[in-house]
């Protein structure tokens, strides 16, 4: 919608609040609300907030500004005005960007700005003028989750009707159909508890403008769930990730379930991912697609891939970007830990779905990403990284068409993996970053605040904690 257009909307629908939101570095969306006369009595309706913003403590923001520089604005796209769909007051949401109020400049750090960067660079280079991106986002709903870490104690508990760990628990009466570990995948109701809370979230998800494909349980026990988005352009996908995160966690919240998308909460059974489809066109052409190349894939989707898996390390630090992500990362739980590239084989870094010919779908999927990430960065770097493997030629080599977890020790000796821990992934982005600078898509600023933010708040207050389960190897000895 335009301003103009939006005033006729809030009349027809009889808003009340307006609520203004906008993404920290670390990838949660923040908010603050107005009543709507502040939207309504203006003289221009194209002018006020559309043109003015609206200002904000900016230091109170994680990765923003220092105290001492901490005036900032937020000026709403009205592009994204839409009904909030889970305020009972009528609430009109408008997602917002950052500006610095002495240049009146976008801010360098607003995730959102980088996105809308990497999409200009991109058709600078001449390779393609449009990214389309489909993530396929997972979650876990859980019945309770407590958690604490001080001098006294550190533990975490975990509790779902759902999880197989509660097959013997006294419930007055148990009724048993609880997915077993590894064997949450497609089953149906009563075993999938949550076929219609995930219905409704679904709904919930397309009355807001998010087209979706498909809902299903997904492997692990206890409530694991995904829900497939239909793809979209790099800026729109990073908004609508974030839409996705609100809508699931306050329909679980209205259900007494809480939500979580961290990468790895339960031992023992897989983790949550963010397998990402991507794919570039020009001139609504697919530039991916070979009706003769390996897979139906072109040389530059090739050269895309090489610059994926070059950058893979870097890369990390930015699309699975917390400690818990490494929890994920590890061979044996469908996680994509080998860097190569293969048609169908789930185990690859970089898979090449086979579903159809259609050359329009012909696409590449990087699965090492997990829903940790801000989505906006995320997006932005991969693109970055595959457009400096097709600027730079870079050859991915051979594809591997076999499972990588039952390869011969000579085999799996060639293969690269992903980094093994965060602070790894960090030293890679220090050191490989210079694909992310093109354009003045990521700047140095952004980089730097994000390796001191990482590393401070939380690669070393994860390493200063003592384990629990330390106690059980240590304590006696």
């Amino acid at each position: 919608m335009k301003p103009e257009e939006i005033l006729a909307f809030i009349k027809q629908k009889g808003i009340k609040i307006v609520d203004l939101k906008f993404n920290d570095l670390p990838g949660l969306w923040q908010h603050f609300s107005m009543p709507v006369s502040e939207l309504t009595d203006i003289d221009d309706p194209t002018q006020g907030i559309w043109v003015d913003g609206i200002g904000f403590d900016g230091s109170s923001i994680r990765g923003f500004k220092e105290i001492q520089e901490s005036d900032m604005l937020l000026i709403p796209d009205p592009q994204t005005a839409i009904i909030d769909p889970i305020c009972e007051v009528p609430t009109l949401s408008i997602i917002c960007d950052v500006f610095d109020p002495l240049v009146k400049q976008p801010f360098t750090r607003d995730p959102r700005y980088i996105a809308k960067k990497a999409e200009t660079y991109l058709k600078s280079t001449g390779i393609a003028d449009t990214s389309y991106w489909g993530p396929e986002m997972e979650f876990f709903l859980f019945d309770d989750i407590r958690f604490k870490q001080n001098e006294q104690c550190g533990f975490y508990y975990i509790d779902s009707v759902e999880a197989s760990w509660n097959t013997g628990k006294e419930e007055k009466p148990n009724l048993g159909y609880k997915p077993r570990y590894k064997e949450g995948y497609f089953p149906t109701p009563p075993h999938d508890a949550f076929q219609d809370l995930r219905s409704e979230i679904v709904l919930t998800m397309i009355d807001s403008g998010i087209p979706i494909e498909v809902h299903h349980h997904e492997v692990a026990t206890a409530g694991q769930a995904e829900i497939d988005m239909r793809f979209d352009t790099l800026k729109r996908m990073g908004d609508k990730m974030m839409l996705y995160k609100y809508i699931v966690k306050n329909i679980a919240h209205k259900h007494n379930k809480v939500a979580t998308f961290m990468p790895k909460p339960i031992f023992g059974d897989n983790g949550s991912g963010m397998h990402v489809h991507q794919s570039l066109f020009k001139d609504s052409k697919n530039v991916f697609f070979d009706p003769d190349g390996y897979a139906l894939t072109s040389q530059a989707a090739k050269y895309y891939i090489g610059g994926l898996l070059k950058h893979a390390y870097s890369l990390c630090a930015l699309v699975a970007p917390t400690t818990n992500s490494y929890r994920r990362l590890v061979p044996g739980y469908e996680a994509p830990v080998n860097l190569i590239y293969s048609a169908r084989n789930r185990s690859a870094c970089v898979r090449i779905p086979m579903y159809t010919d259609n050359p329009k779908t012909k696409r590449i999927e990087f699965r090492p990403p997990d829903n940790s990430c801000n989505g906006y960065l995320a997006l932005a770097a991969m693109l970055m990284a595959g457009l400096d493997g097709i600027e730079n030629q870079i050859d991915p080599g051979e594809p591997l068409d076999k499972d990588s977890y039952h390869l011969t020790k000579a085999e799996a000796a060639k293969i690269k993996t992903v980094p093994s821990s965060l602070e790894e992934a960090l030293a890679a982005l220090e050191k490989d970053n210079d694909y992310l600078l093109k354009g003045d898509v990521f700047t140095p600023d952004v980089i730097e605040t994000w390796l001191e933010y990482k590393r401070s708040q939380e690669v070393d207050a994860v390493r200063l904690r003592p384990h629990p389960y330390e106690f059980h190897l240590y304590f006696d000895i």
